[in-house]
């Protein structure tokens, strides 16, 4: 990733904050590429349970400051000509034309610059009982959480269904994107698929996989979850893409 603060080299399993503001390009080394992008309009911080009063990580949190990398190598490009930057502002891009390269920098001062952290750096918070999904929580803003499930053990009490237990979201829309690995809870879902559960409907384990679970130790499961306080509206482009029996897989 390029940008006028400096480029972030990243691989599989990347996070990329990229603050508003910042001129930015991606560059890839190859075509095969899977995305999951959430835009916010709000600032994008680390769990607010996790930090200290004067915003250091503490030590019960699931990943440190050194995770967290910042852009190294500043590239500087001293030239005059016609520029096209993109911008978004009210739900719409915008061209401008810049007379000079956007990276005609030499330097910068302060602490709003992306970064990058991999979700393989997430340590996982495990118990005897099934764990709720606040422990899973990686970034917030006001408006949304992002979680992370990685590998990790099951709930070792000796009696533990390590299938999660069917509920409702009553404050939040609940999207799961399924990066990678065994989806222990459900049925029929590859890398790639996304779900969403509205607040308000129950959902849960699809039939059989609770006893499935029973005597399981670990999963190898990767997934990012993003829970909305306000409903999400689906799009029509969405709608192309929608597997419309979803919601009869729960049937026997």
């Amino acid at each position: 990733m390029r940008t006028h603060l400096g480029n972030l080299d990243f691989k599989y399993g990347d996070y990329l904050l990229i603050p508003r503001g910042i001129i930015y390009k991606i560059d890839f080394d190859t075509t095969d590429n899977r995305l999951f992008i959430v835009e916010s309009r709000r600032p994008i911080y680390t769990p607010k349970r996790y930090r200290n009063w004067f915003g250091q990580l503490l030590e019960h949190s699931p990943f440190c400051e050194r995770d967290l990398r910042q852009p190294q190598e500043l590239e500087t490009h001293d030239e005059k000509g016609e520029f096209l930057i993109k911008v978004r502002k009210q739900d719409e891009i915008f061209d401008m034309v810049y007379a000079s390269h956007p990276f005609d920098v030499v330097g910068y001062d302060g602490y709003n610059y992306p970064y990058a952290f991999s979700i393989h750096d997430f340590e996982p918070i495990t118990g005897r009982i099934h764990q709720p999904p606040p422990v899973h929580q990686t970034f917030e803003t006001d408006a949304f959480v992002v979680c992370s499930f990685v590998p990790r053990l099951y709930d070792y009490h000796p009696q533990s269904i390590p299938a999660p237990y069917n509920h409702s979201n009553i404050d939040s829309d609940e999207v799961l994107y399924y990066v990678d690995g065994d989806f222990m809870s459900r049925n029929d879902i590859a890398p790639g698929h996304i779900s969403l559960h509205p607040a308000g409907i129950p959902h849960g384990p699809h039939p059989g996989a609770a006893e499935r679970s029973i005597g399981q130790t670990v999963t190898e499961e990767l997934a990012v979850m993003v829970d909305t306080f306000k409903p999400l509206q689906v799009t029509k482009e969405a709608m192309k893409v929608a597997d419309e029996n979803y919601h009869k897989s729960w049937l026997e």
